[in-house]
């Protein structure tokens, strides 16, 4: 294994690592815990169970995508939804009664955790679109192509 290659995986597993293995062994070890939690967003349990159970098979599927570069272009943009939709359901800060920006503030600590799942977003975003602005047209061309992100000399 190259170092270009080691770098690459790493890379990649530092912006998956939070979905595969942790919060998707979360939600299979404490399903009831994050039905509840999914329940703040319906009202409608069998909805939560299902956005749960659709979280698991986001965070599953597509990290493995994101790792293993097989339509990781999708599989990253995927994930980029799925961390900006999770940002406005489950970390709506400005709804805690007690947001403020001195003193203890559980809004004020939720708040935080509303920008990082947009950074994380980021992060899937340049797989998906490259880091260059013409690169974006590889993806509108091709959704379910990889980017050969373990692949050494020139792009394919």
């Amino acid at each position: 294994m190259t170092l270009e290659i080691l770098i690459a995986f790493l890379a990649r597993l530092s912006l998956v690592l939070l979905f595969l293995p942790f919060s998707a062994l979360d939600k299979l070890l404490n399903f009831a815990a994050a039905t509840e939690q999914a329940g703040e967003a319906t009202s409608s349990r069998g909805l939560a169970k299902a956005l749960i159970l659709t979280g698991l098979f986001v965070e599953v599927v597509m990290s493995l995508g994101v790792l293993t570069g097989v339509a990781d272009r999708l599989a990253a943009f995927v994930l980029a939804g799925y961390c900006a939709v999770t940002a406005a359901l489950f970390k709506p800060f400005w709804r805690a009664p007690d947001f403020r920006l001195r003193g203890p503030s559980k809004g004020r600590e939720t708040m935080w955790d509303f920008p990082k799942n947009f950074a994380v977003a980021g992060g899937f975003l340049l797989i998906t679109f490259g880091t260059q602005a013409g690169d974006a047209d590889a993806f509108f061309a091709a959704p379910l192509s990889s980017t050969h992100p373990y692949a050494t000399g020139a792009n394919p």
